[in-house]
């Protein structure tokens, strides 16, 4: 079964910039998680999505990225270790990159069992 939460926003001091290391900005993170389909209906007993949310605010919280690739690997590792999860696929969006005339830039890392 894949569960998938997309958009998810989430402040955080990543970037190249000292200006964005100093100010910070919102990231947007895809997250795309293979579980096993629930036994029952039972939120205790499936993936919790708000402790999924908990898990990247909390590795965007307590580090400074300069890369988002970085950043989406280290949440991937950090979810798959957390969650009895088959595979993740977490893709962090960096809304207006500076310096560059784009919408957003991303990166995409992938991680299973």
């Amino acid at each position: 079964m894949i569960v998938e939460l997309y958009g998810l926003e989430v402040f955080g001091h990543h970037g190249v910039l000292e200006s964005e290391q100093r100010d910070g900005q919102t990231f947007l993170y895809d997250v795309t998680l293979e579980v096993d389909e629930p036994a029952n209906d039972r939120v205790e007993d499936a993936v919790d999505y708000r402790d999924v949310v908990a898990k990247v605010e909390q590795v965007s919280d307590s580090n400074r990225f300069q890369l988002i690739e970085t950043l989406a690997a280290v949440v991937a590792d950090a979810l798959v270790a957390s969650f009895p999860v088959t595979a993740v696929v977490v893709r962090v969006r960096k809304p207006r990159p500076a310096g560059i005339a784009a919408e957003w830039s991303a990166a995409t890392a992938q991680r299973s069992r």
